[in-house]
């Protein structure tokens, strides 16, 4: 008779246990907000910052909110809405002079339109050649003088490991390339200088501070320039990247 409630003891004993651990299990795949409810909808809430940038009122004017220099709600939620789009960390809306350096680079990348070689820097000489205007963090490809693609946003070197100036050649060409240096992923690489290559990457092409060197690209502006280039062709980089 022991015997027997020893072992339906077990039993159940080895039933609570199973039972604690499915619901261990499941309180792992609960998410966040449900599992913390309030404190974690406060904490989202209290993302936004109250405070002021010091460049307030240029993020203002950027975004067409009223320029007042004082930081509103809507002006946080505006603010913090192009931080997130663009890669910015942290996004809690504050305008400070990451945001405003995005966003001068971005209003130069607005102003280029459909004529980005206006100022003739890149030579219209070489037949097929893709530009690359480290000033404004644009690229574009041109046949002569007649726009291919482009222009789009890329993200070049940042201090100390600035892409290098001047004329270059497309030396090679892979499709798949993982970086030896820093054992990351570099798809549709086109390498024009050393170890600088075009690449896209997973990320933002606004984020600061930049790349090591390489010419970061969207996966679509990364996939074209494959399609459009070839090992050969040639690449102009003239300018100087903001902060460098």
């Amino acid at each position: 008779m022991k015997r027997r409630l020893n072992l339906r003891i077990r039993r159940r004993s080895g039933a609570g246990r199973r039972a604690g651990a499915a619901l261990a299990l499941t309180a792992l795949t609960v998410p966040l907000t449900v599992a913390l409810g309030s404190t974690a909808q406060a904490a989202t809430a209290s993302a936004c910052t109250a405070a002021r940038g010091p460049y307030q009122k240029q993020a203002e004017k950027f975004l067409g909110l009223r320029v007042d220099g004082r930081q509103s709600a809507s002006d946080c939620r505006a603010i913090r809405a192009f931080q997130t789009s663009h890669g910015i960390t942290p996004d809690i809306g504050y305008a400070g002079p990451v945001t405003w350096g995005v966003m001068r680079v971005v209003a130069q990348q607005k102003a280029a339109g459909h004529h980005p070689n206006k100022d003739h820097k890149c030579p219209t000489n070489k037949g097929r050649i893709a530009c690359v205007d480290l000033t404004r963090q644009l690229s574009w490809i041109q046949d002569g003088s007649r726009l291919v693609f482009g222009p789009v946003p890329i993200r070049s070197g940042r201090n100390g490991y600035e892409t290098r100036t001047g004329a270059k050649k497309i030396y090679w060409r892979h499709l798949h390339h993982v970086s030896t240096l820093y054992h990351v992923a570099m798809p549709y690489s086109q390498f024009f200088d050393g170890g600088q290559a075009f690449h896209s990457i997973s990320g933002s092409v606004w984020s600061a501070p930049g790349s090591h060197g390489c010419v970061n690209m969207r996966t679509g502006d990364a996939k074209k320039y494959w399609s459009l280039l070839r090992t050969g062709d040639d690449v102009q980089v003239f300018g100087r990247k903001p902060g460098t």
